[in-house]
């Protein structure tokens, strides 16, 4: 059987979103994936000053009655409600948006200005362009999404 797993993340992303934001909470994230445990769906979300377990649980109650209600998915898969961490990573664009002013370690696929890691305050997030308030140097890199491996938020004073 073909599964057309990014056609049902994004399906379940437009269901699930208005769910979650009218629960006061933002959606980080879905995942739709084989793990060793078979199949899961991970839903990925965050509130300001975080997301508890209990939160977590009231966002599961109401996101499965809506997955069975919906069947996209015809067979077997465990749904997960998770929050992304405090070094989350940042994946998307608008995750770099959501976390300005915060700090962040972005690995490079290229050297930009002889750095191919950057540890920096995000500033602003642009037609596809992230700026980063270097932390050591204080200068601002504008460094297009495209050229990042992989980026992360750190946690202050570490």
């Amino acid at each position: 059987m073909e599964i057309d797993r990014e056609g049902i993340e994004k399906k379940i992303k437009e269901l699930v979103e208005p769910i979650v934001k009218g629960m006061g909470f933002r959606l980080f994230d879905v995942e739709f994936k084989p793990e060793a445990r078979g199949w899961v769906v991970r839903i990925i979300a965050d509130k300001e000053g975080g997301i508890t377990i209990r939160d977590c649980e009231d966002i599961s109650r109401k996101v499965s009655a809506l997955l069975d209600v919906e069947d996209l998915i015809p067979f077997s898969y465990l749904l997960e409600i998770t929050s992304p961490g405090l070094t989350r990573p940042l994946t998307k664009p608008e995750h770099y948006d959501f976390f300005r002013g915060r700090l962040a370690k972005l690995i490079l696929k290229e050297p930009i200005e002889g750095k191919r890691e950057v540890v920096g305050y995000i500033e602003d997030v642009r037609n596809g362009i992230i700026d980063i308030r270097d932390k050591e140097k204080g200068s601002v890199l504008h460094i297009p999404f495209s050229a990042i491996a992989k980026g992360r938020l750190e946690i202050e004073g570490w």
